[in-house]
């Protein structure tokens, strides 16, 4: 019998001390026959709290799916991924939507904001569905780092592409989760927009002490990150600590050569 709660779920084993998130033994297969995709090749990797990690990998290399898969916004063909000290491998779907809304954030490409709520309606979104109010002092935190105070009561529609990026990270941060993940946070905004989103990131992490997982093809987005995974045919090739926007564009190229003679 499926659990119908968070609590009533046991992992198989608890994430190692200090860890957010880890996958082990990952795989995940699309289709089947001659034409199935081995999207994730038995990938183990763990994120530690309080870290900011980047994954980068050439186009079709496994980075997507490893985040959608760790989000549990995909399931895997085989392996487990445990969030908090929570396994995603059993949950019911009731389970799993309330883990996903509790315990973890997003922050997409595409905003993903409601047009029909205003700022601070979307920030609050998680906390409404879940029915729950919130902790009022840390959202107040939330949207003055974010420098949304004198925006809250905007739709999206009239805030520019940076402001509406900073409401889904606040929105993302809203419940205190366990892991916030960003899926090309920066891919629909100019640089200037792009940096400004990545600080708020960046700071996350350092004051409010958040784990942030971000997929990225840029090398200076990456460079904001403490380490970055390099994926390949969808498995973990390399992990790059403290990175630069060079030493990570350096290691891109020695991939991507790598792959060439292949």
């Amino acid at each position: 019998m499926q659990p119908d709660t968070l609590a009533d779920t046991a992992p198989d084993a608890g994430p190692p001390p200090g860890v957010a998130a880890h996958a082990s033994d990952l795989v995940k297969v699309y289709g089947s026959g001659e034409t199935a995709v081995r999207a994730l090749d038995g990938v183990s990797v763990g994120f530690a709290q309080r870290e900011f990690t980047a994954i980068m990998g050439p186009s079709g290399s496994g980075k997507s799916t490893l985040m959608h898969v760790m989000a549990g916004l995909d399931q895997a063909t085989s392996g487990e991924v445990v969030i908090g000290s929570v396994s995603l491998r059993g949950l019911s779907d009731d389970a799993l939507t309330r883990l996903r809304r509790e315990r973890v954030g997003f922050v997409f490409q595409a905003f993903n904001l409601v047009p029909t709520l205003n700022a601070l309606e979307n920030i609050r979104l998680p906390l409404d569905i879940a029915g729950r109010p919130g902790d009022q002092g840390w959202i107040d935190q939330v949207v003055d780092t974010m420098g949304l105070r004198d925006r809250l009561d905007h739709r999206p529609s009239q805030l520019s592409g940076g402001q509406q990026q900073r409401v889904a990270c606040a929105r993302a941060l809203a419940t205190r989760p366990d892991i916030v993940f960003a899926d090309e946070p920066t891919g629909n905004l100019d640089s200037r927009s792009g940096a400004e989103v990545l600080g708020l990131l960046r700071q996350s992490v350092d004051a409010f002490s958040q784990t942030v997982v971000m997929v990225t093809h840029d090398p200076k987005a990456a460079a904001y990150a403490d380490r970055v995974l390099f994926l390949a045919d969808g498995r973990l090739v390399d992990d790059l600590a403290a990175p630069t926007a060079e030493s990570v564009l350096e290691r891109m190229m020695t991939l991507d050569r790598a792959g060439t003679e292949r």
